[in-house]
């Protein structure tokens, strides 16, 4: 018989245990348990397939069904897990809810000689634990906040390498927030995907210790932070850095102006409204004369704006001033380590 594991048991396995989600390729493309491996019981197509005749036809019908759709990949499927099996002969397998679909794939391990780990609850399971984890566990965060253009990723990954735990969710999310966000990045993952990252990156801390985070709205993009751990964010300590505006349009032409004019007028137009008409047209026109500095400038009143309005919103007392003269990531993070 094979063991039945809770999620925390389940993630335990890792990474010594290859898991196998048997959902379909659609399912696993949404979201799946960060390392698991996409080894499909049933097509997309299939899939359909099988739950329309059961909710038409009955069970046993929609089990015939599933069947004469596996039976050709039995012995694919054994091979592939042969492949992935650690020293011990143990593999881990999982489906939706940990129904017919796992069970049917632990049984036929288990009769090729395999030890079999199923997850109780199945991928569902898992995304309820990892919202229930994000809320209820105790956490000291530490909000890096500052105006666009301030470098706060650059120094989050900086205080990173100097030893502190981060949370960076705009990696997660392969965006940074702004309309001009998805500039330079790679195509955003579906929000469960983007939440199952981070809770990778969160269980794995010591929650003894502070955990930085940027601050962020609750969209990054199109995915979004979930409440259990936005909450959390907004009651938070934010140290608030603030660099020479001259700085801060150097580096928000060094980050974008390379990846020319159409995507950054794309940008543009998503803001056309908030930044008024006039002002848009002086942008459009300053990007026909590549004059990206001057984009930088107008763009940034607006931001800049935002970011106070959105301040405005914590609590006085939540809020650290740290006025730096200097864009230097490195030397930034050593003092926000020393102050905190």
């Amino acid at each position: 018989m094979p063991t039945t594991l809770s999620p925390d048991k389940f993630l335990e396995l890792r990474p010594s245990t290859a898991i196998l989600d048997v959902r379909s390729p659609q399912e696993y493309a949404k979201g799946h348990i960060p390392g698991a491996l996409s080894m499909p019981l049933f097509t997309d197509e299939e899939r359909a397939v099988v739950g329309t005749k059961y909710t038409k036809q009955g069970k046993d019908l929609a089990v015939l069904a599933g069947l004469e759709f596996v039976g050709p990949k039995l012995a694919d499927m054994v091979r592939l897990a042969r492949r992935k099996v650690n020293a011990q002969g143990e593999i881990a397998v999982h489906c939706w809810r940990g129904g017919m679909r796992s069970a049917s794939v632990a049984w036929l391990l288990e009769t090729a000689g395999f030890k079999v780990y199923l997850l109780r609850g199945g991928y569902k399971a898992y995304r309820t634990y990892l919202r229930e984890q994000l809320g209820s566990q105790q956490a000291e965060i530490r909000i890096l906040g500052g105006m666009t253009g301030s470098g706060k990723t650059d120094i989050l990954l900086e205080m990173k390498r100097q030893g502190a735990q981060v949370l960076d969710l705009e990696g997660y999310a392969n965006h940074k927030g702004s309309a001009f966000g998805a500039i330079g990045q790679e195509p955003q993952p579906f929000a469960e995907m983007f939440e199952n990252r981070l809770f990778d990156e969160w269980r794995a801390f010591d929650f003894g210790r502070p955990i930085w985070i940027e601050d962020e709205s609750k969209n990054i993009g199109r995915v979004a932070i979930c409440d259990e751990l936005f909450d959390k964010m907004r009651t938070a300590r934010v140290y608030r850095i603030s660099i020479p505006k001259e700085l801060r349009v150097k580096r928000l032409v060094a980050d974008y102006a390379g990846f020319g004019s159409e995507v950054i007028r794309q940008a543009l137009d998503k803001i056309e409204r908030r930044l008024g008409l006039d002002t848009y047209k002086v942008c459009v026109e300053a990007l026909a004369e590549h004059d990206y500095a001057r984009i930088a400038d107008l763009t940034l009143a607006y931001y800049d704006k935002a970011y106070l309005i959105q301040n405005q919103k914590r609590a006085p007392e939540t809020l650290i001033d740290i006025a730096l003269g200097y864009d230097n990531p490195a030397q930034a993070a050593a003092v926000l380590l020393q102050m905190a």
